[in-house]
């Protein structure tokens, strides 16, 4: 075989040795400016860098600070929230029966109370009622006086009850924890709806705890039903309704609508087919309406 015909894989062109020589050029001018050339050092201390450095400080001593942990204070139970409730460990269907019961305008005045209306197990409420912080007439009640008539053999002279559509300011007050206020509230709903019928009326009255209405009714009752100007329930307008302290506006609306389209409401047990009107007033309403 001629050897001068075999290929040769070390054998350049012209071109291809130009080429080799220029990037070898090349890499010994970057490996020159790499030793040679003195790249300026970016400043140590620039602007944006300096602030960070300041807020440093700042940065540890917040990390040195502890969560503040939730401290316990003596609280009215009346008032929770519902971030309160959370707090306390109660859940959302405990919190919302204490607030629809607060709607109601009572009041819950001991551990049991609270327990009988949210549903708190047992558990949750020793952790909660040594917390629970009531006013000081609920919690310094009047003594009961002594019955010394039963042990003298005389009998106890039963104390006469006042009708209260005819009590004044001062015989209202005369019941303990009834103050100005709420005997002026007393009377002022009484005025609006010329006379009271029932003595449940007693539970609309707002600031009213189930104690002092109990009290109440040991000290009142209703005579002779008052004489009232009684409301058209199948003629009076929506704003007419209104004026009455059982119908607001929605309700009073939902009345003349239901009349418009079912007819006259002829006697109460039609009052309970408006969704608006609260069933447990059926009977008092009633006696304040003409059919």
């Amino acid at each position: 075989m001629n050897l001068r015909q075999r290929p040769s894989y070390f054998s350049y062109t012209k071109s291809q040795r130009n080429g080799l020589l220029v990037l070898f050029a090349l890499v010994v001018a970057l490996q020159a400016a790499l030793v040679f050339i003195r790249f300026k050092p970016l400043p140590e201390n620039r602007p944006q860098q300096q602030a960070w450095l300041a807020l440093q400080p700042q940065f540890d001593s917040l990390a040195k600070i502890k969560p503040k942990r939730f401290e316990r204070r003596p609280f009215n139970p009346n008032f929770i929230t519902d971030f309160k409730g959370y707090q306390l460990g109660m859940s959302v269907a405990e919190i919302d029966r204490l607030l629809a019961f607060r709607k109601t305008n009572r009041y819950v005045n001991s551990g049991a109370e609270f327990q009988k209306v949210t549903g708190v197990s047992d558990s949750l409420l020793a952790s909660m009622e040594p917390w629970f912080k009531f006013p000081d007439w609920v919690k310094n009640k009047k003594p009961k006086a002594d019955n010394n008539w039963a042990s003298s053999g005389y009998p106890k002279k039963a104390k006469s009850r006042i009708d209260l559509n005819h009590a004044t300011a001062d015989d209202l007050k005369a019941v303990y924890g009834i103050g100005d206020g709420l005997s002026k509230r007393i009377l002022e709903q009484k005025e609006k709806l010329g006379g009271f019928v029932s003595m449940a009326q007693m539970e609309d009255i707002w600031g009213l705890s189930p104690e002092v209405i109990q009290k109440l009714k040991e000290s009142f009752h209703i005579g002779a039903l008052p004489t009232v100007k009684k409301i058209k329930i199948n003629e009076a307008s929506v704003k007419e309704l209104s004026q009455f302290p059982y119908f607001r506006y929605p309700i009073s609306r939902e009345i003349v609508t239901f009349r418009s389209m079912n007819g006259e409401i002829d006697c109460a047990e039609d009052l309970l087919k408006i969704s608006a009107i609260p069933v447990e007033k059926v009977s008092v309403i009633a006696l304040y309406l003409e059919f």
